[in-house]
């Protein structure tokens, strides 16, 4: 059973990890024309910053239940 939550808790950590560097490398730099305003430019990478977030969540429940499928007893 420790093993499962230690190997649950590192998943996290690199999802953690993997998730910031997507961000800085490339949702951070994203810059459209000037003439265009920043509000926009901001709620783009909000919209991007949102869906990889969900995608984490996603894949770390996935990893969450077949990592502990097997402790459930019916």
């Amino acid at each position: 059973m420790a093993v499962q939550i230690y190997g649950f808790i590192f998943a996290m950590w690199i999802l953690i990890l993997i998730g910031g560097g997507l961000m800085i490398s490339f949702v951070a730099p994203i810059s459209f024309a000037e003439d265009i305003d920043p509000i926009i430019t901001s709620g783009t990478k909000v919209f991007l910053a949102l869906l990889l977030i969900f995608i984490w969540v996603y894949t770390l429940t996935k990893i969450k239940n077949w990592i502990f499928s097997s402790q459930i007893k019916y």
